[in-house]
């Protein structure tokens, strides 16, 4: 099967790898003219002139990235499978959408406002208590379009830097640390989850993610796959969703926002459960049964911001597996990742220091379960 993927980044090529011994071919739409992919068949098309190329070629068609344009998925599902379907990135692009899903699914979020103008932004930052994030409605990631408030008085300014016509307002959550799901549906309805992952941030960029989590209640995780079921049943999802959570002191689960794609925090899969998350979407987009997602051994999926390590001594590292992307290096650019595997939790945190300090300007790694 021809597998045509829109986008054609590092989440694209590391579809490529895991489908290649499924005897999967890949072509891949590149609307951005910038591709990193160095893999497949690669259709450049900035001016959205070669789409009938693009489909002549494929049998079914997926995506790496959610920033796509819903008139684009909906043409393409005229003439080809699409998955997931034009109505999951339709509501995973934008927040407000996301959140009254949210909402009518009874999956608990931080308490939040939307609001359309500075005045409303400092209103609603009064009205939450601060301090307060507030985040654009649409092309948010990486800590991009957000601004924190401290003070309300601090609105005209975080509104004129994030420079987006509608704003999403929430309150500050009192968490003791930052969970991911990721789940797997497929086309005749079975769904796989993976153990949750804690993730830790810094400046809003994905550093460290780490699973399974050794003080995790069954009852949590038991909730996060309810949680993330309703919403692929919701859905009528196919392939991989994430879905990003705040664990509170009391030990409940809210939601932030979730992503219809493969995603950063499930990277550990490649090298620390059964089957990788991007084997499993792609299972999944075919109608083939879908793999074990038990973690084989604790895991933790360091990215490489900004600046490439020294490879070499990287890889003298006893069970440090090295996934570099292909990319130029540039501040605050995602130029590849680590998977770091242990037999135990203990001896994880040691490896991880060892390999965090390899990592140029890397933060310390820090989870909610390591003294």
């Amino acid at each position: 099967m021809n597998i045509g993927i829109l986008g054609a980044g590092q989440l694209g090529q590391m579809l490529a790898l895991s489908g290649y011994p499924l005897g999967n071919r890949f072509t891949f739409l590149d609307t951005t003219g910038g591709h990193s992919a160095a893999i497949g068949e690669i259709i450049s098309d900035p001016e959205n002139q070669r789409l009938s190329d693009f489909l002549d070629r494929v049998d079914v068609v997926t995506y790496e990235f959610e920033h796509l344009p819903v008139a684009l998925l909906r043409e393409i599902e005229a003439h080809k499978p699409v998955y997931p379907s034009s109505r999951a990135i339709a509501v995973c692009q934008n927040r407000v959408e996301e959140k009254a899903l949210f909402d009518r699914l009874e999956i608990p979020t931080p308490e939040y406002r939307v609001v359309t103008n500075a005045a409303e932004l400092e209103s609603a930052a009064r009205t939450l208590g601060c301090p307060v994030v507030s985040k654009s409605v649409t092309e948010g990631y990486d800590g991009k379009g957000q601004a924190v408030l401290q003070t309300p008085d601090q609105a005209a300014d975080a509104w004129a830097t994030i420079g987006h016509e509608k704003l999403i307002v929430e309150a500050f959550v009192d968490f003791i640390r930052e969970v991911s799901m990721i789940a797997v549906r497929g086309r005749d309805g079975e769904v796989r989850f993976y153990p949750m992952a804690e993730n830790q941030h810094v400046d809003g960029i994905l550093r460290y993610s780490i699973a399974p989590l050794p003080d995790l209640d069954a009852g949590v995780q038991q909730t996060a796959d309810g949680y993330i079921r309703t919403l692929l049943d919701e859905l009528d999802y196919v392939g991989v969703l994430a879905l990003e959570l705040f664990q509170t002191r009391d030990g409940r689960l809210l939601a932030n926002e979730m992503a219809p794609r493969v995603h950063n925090s499930g990277h550990w899969t490649m090298d620390g459960a059964v089957t990788s998350q991007f084997e499993n979407h792609l299972r999944a987009v075919q109608g083939l049964p879908l793999g074990e997602t038990r973690a084989l051994s604790p895991t933790c999926m360091i990215n490489v911001i900004g600046q490439e390590p020294e490879s070499v001594e990287v890889l003298r590292l006893a069970d440090a597996h090295l996934h570099r992307y292909g990319k130029a290096e540039r501040a605050g650019r995602k130029l590849g990742h680590i998977n770091v595997v242990a037999h135990d939790h203990a001896a994880l945190k040691e490896k991880l220091d060892v390999c965090a300090a390899l990592l140029p300007d890397a933060p310390a790694p820090a989870f909610s379960f390591v003294p």
